[in-house]
């Protein structure tokens, strides 16, 4: 993975392609690079020109007399190539891309960013884009961009895949003087990825907290590795777009059904401890409490307002988002009786009614930021006659100062009337919101980070000494020697039980006097079903029987099946018939596999039977490197839990077994790539163990 750390002390830039024409690419880089305080050493390149800008302008790299830390590329796209060889040859490292007309139009612009990339392989080039708008930093200071807006220097390192949505942003920042460290444009990521950036400032200690706005992930299973450890360090926030359900997976499983692109992504994110932004609002208020405010360390919530109805919204969205209404000691309680007014609510929201001025508000605030059990407040300032907003606000800088180590928010819920305590707000770093709903969804996100980052992982990667991986390659050789890619029900239970999962007993026969001699060897009942890998849905074909209690019965559902099947599909020639022990009625539970282009497999735990995709009770988690804990978190999270706990008198089930079960499912298709798709479904769980009666596999050829 590229080291990008010496692109946080470039002391001398190349603009190649540097223009004298105002307006050209190339002299808004020259002029940006010289306006935002550059103190380095800056080299305009272009033959057709002695002096742009008031620099000297030189005809080729060869001709600059001192080594260049970093490239800006500005010439016509079939000239890059010949630059990017110069770059190599003059020992420079790092390069930026901003010209366009690669892969972004088609197959020629794809072939021609292979060159570049074999190119800067060759030479050991980090290349950032092509096709970016270019990367601005504010500790150097350097706008090596397109972007006519320079952010304020902060601590928040941004990342966008969109170059407009970077230069819209980086515009708006300035009108509310957030602040940011570093910044990327990754233009069409022929090389430097998101991965590599969020490496690179995750290790960097003047960046606080990291944002990214992304389309799409290259090399999932590299950026979960760096993403998992950037996470323990510092916020890792995204926003990725593409959620529609029209990337959804095409899968024949009820499991694969479930599962889209972007419930991968969701997945992916949960358990790499990153924040999701649902939308750009969303991206920079969470970016912005992170920058200004302590995490909590808890998630109970205090509201003061002066507002009786906002109190109730803020309260409801508390509750909804899973925080805890903070509940005061006794003391708090006193104090607040004894010296707010009658009329006051001095339980948690505190309503400290509508006359209240700035002495009232830091009366009460003051008060429960003492409290214990309090780890965040928020105030809620509506413009009531009454009301002083800048008054308040400076009581609110005062408090925040006096209690450093918890966070407060606040809404201003008007406009002109509180403009100005909001501006005194906001250069404070309070943040500072028009309603009480973004500010809480704010203080769910630190929460949730907090958690994740004092959360150590618990247990070690799973592991067995009791699995038999050579037979699972003995099934799957037969399975691609009958050039088949389903694997028949008996296939699929000798694979599960290679992997020491419990299996109804099911068995092959290929006539009915077979049938009955299984039957007889199992024990009655039995289900009789049909072997085909081209009939996923069994019993629409009438090929299922199910509570078959003696021979007589066997031959007889033997013979209707297979009947059934020539009539409805008489160009499918069946296996046979499965044989397979009827089992006692359990919970019925769902654990399926399907595999993600990027992240690889998912499994998944939820309710079972026939109505999985109607209730759709289910949770995911990538396969690979899920511990035992995990696994109990994952089944926690569904409806099933409740049942499999114990529901109206019912015994508990055995939930270990149940763990373990969906730990040797996962290490099964951690172990075979090839596994495209595993469904056990139903599942029955009982108290003294489970058992897995209709087992699917799907393998790639």
């Amino acid at each position: 993975m590229a080291d990008l750390s010496p692109l946080f002390t470039v002391n001398s830039v190349a603009i190649i392609g540097a223009s004298k024409k105002a307006g050209k690419v190339g002299n808004v880089l020259m002029k940006n690079v010289i306006n935002s305080g550059f103190t380095g050493k800056i080299f305009p390149v272009n033959p057709n020109e002695y002096e742009i800008e008031g620099l000297t302008c030189f005809s080729t790299l060869s001709e600059i007399p001192n080594q260049i830390d970093l490239a800006v590329v500005c010439v016509p796209a079939l000239n890059c190539p010949e630059v990017l060889e110069e770059c190599g040859k003059h020992s420079i490292k790092n390069a930026v891309v901003i010209s366009s007309y690669f892969s972004e139009i088609g197959p020629e612009g794809l072939q021609l960013e292979k060159r570049l990339v074999s190119i800067c392989k060759k030479y050991g080039i980090h290349l950032l884009g092509p096709n970016c708008e270019g990367m601005m930093d504010t500790r150097i200071p350097l706008n090596a961009s397109i972007s006519p807006s320079f952010p304020k220097r902060g601590d928040i390192g941004f990342i966008s895949q969109s170059g407009a949505m970077l230069l819209s942003i980086m515009d708006w920042s300035r009108t509310v003087s957030l602040g940011f460290s570093r910044v990327f444009s990754l233009g069409n990521k022929a090389d430097v990825s998101e991965t590599d950036l969020i490496k690179c400032l995750a290790n960097d200690p003047l960046t606080k907290v990291i944002l990214c706005y992304i389309e799409d992930v290259q090399k999932g299973k590299e950026f979960l590795e760096v993403a998992s450890k950037a996470t323990k360090k510092k916020p890792v926030i995204i926003l990725k777009s593409g959620t529609s359900q029209a990337g959804t997976l095409a899968a024949s499983s009820h499991t694969g059904a479930l599962v889209g692109s972007d419930l991968a992504y969701e997945t992916a994110f949960t358990q790499a401890g990153i924040l999701r932004a649902r939308t750009m609002t969303e991206l920079f208020d969470l970016a912005t409490c992170f920058s200004y405010q302590p995490l909590p360390q808890g998630d109970r919530v205090a509201i003061v307002t002066n507002a009786g109805g906002a109190g109730i919204v803020a309260s409801d969205t508390i509750e909804n988002t899973g925080l805890s209404m903070a509940r005061f000691e006794k003391e708090t309680l006193d104090n607040l009786r004894e010296l707010l007014p009658t009329e006051a609510n001095i339980y948690n929201p505190i309503d400290v009614v509508f006359d209240a001025k700035a002495d009232r508000y830091a009366f009460a605030l003051e008060t429960i930021l003492n409290d214990p059990n309090v780890d965040s407040v928020v105030i809620l300032v509506c413009p009531t006659a009454a009301a002083d907003p800048e008054n308040i606000a400076g009581k609110i800088i005062e408090l925040h100062n006096k209690h450093p180590d918890k966070p407060v928010f606040a809404a201003y819920m008007g406009g002109f009337a509180l403009a100005e305590g909001v501006k005194m707000l906001t250069r404070a770093k309070i943040p500072t919101f028009t309603f009480p709903e973004p500010a809480i969804h704010s203080i769910s996100g630190m929460v949730k980070y907090a958690r994740h980052s004092d959360h150590e992982t618990e247990g070690e990667e799973i592991s067995y000494n009791d699995i038999d991986p050579n037979q699972v390659k003995a099934v799957f050789y037969d399975v691609i020697r009958d050039r088949r890619s389903v694997l028949l029900g008996s296939e699929a239970a000798v694979v599960a039980e290679a992997y020491g999962i419990s299996t109804a007993p099911i068995k092959l026969a290929i006539t009915p006097e077979e049938a009955i001699s299984l039957a007889d060897t199992m024990g009655y009942p039995v289900v009789l079903k049909i072997a085909s890998p081209k009939i996923m849905h069994k019993s629409d074909v009438g090929g299922v029987r199910i509570g078959l209690n003696n021979a007589d019965e066997v031959h007889s559902a033997f013979i209707d099946i297979i009947e059934n099947v020539q009539r409805y599909l008489p160009s499918v020639i069946p296996h046979g018939i499965e044989v397979s022990k009827m089992m006692p009625k359990g919970t019925e539970l769902i654990v399926g596999m399907t595999r993600d282009v990027q992240f690889g497999p998912l499994i998944a735990f939820g309710l079972g039977g026939i109505y999985v995709n109607l209730l759709k009770d289910v949770s995911f988690r990538l396969a690979k490197g899920i511990t035992h804990a995990e696994i109990a978190s994952m089944i926690a999270e569904t409806k099933a839990s409740t049942l499999l706990r114990g529901f109206r008198g019912e015994r508990p089930a055995d939930l270990m077994s149940l763990i373990d079960m969906v730990a040797r499912a996962a290490k099964l298709i951690s172990d075979f790539d090839e596994i495209s798709e595993l469904e056990i479904n139903p599942l029955f769980a009982y108290p003294d163990g489970y058992v897995a009666l209709d087992i699917k596999i799907t393998i790639d050829l």
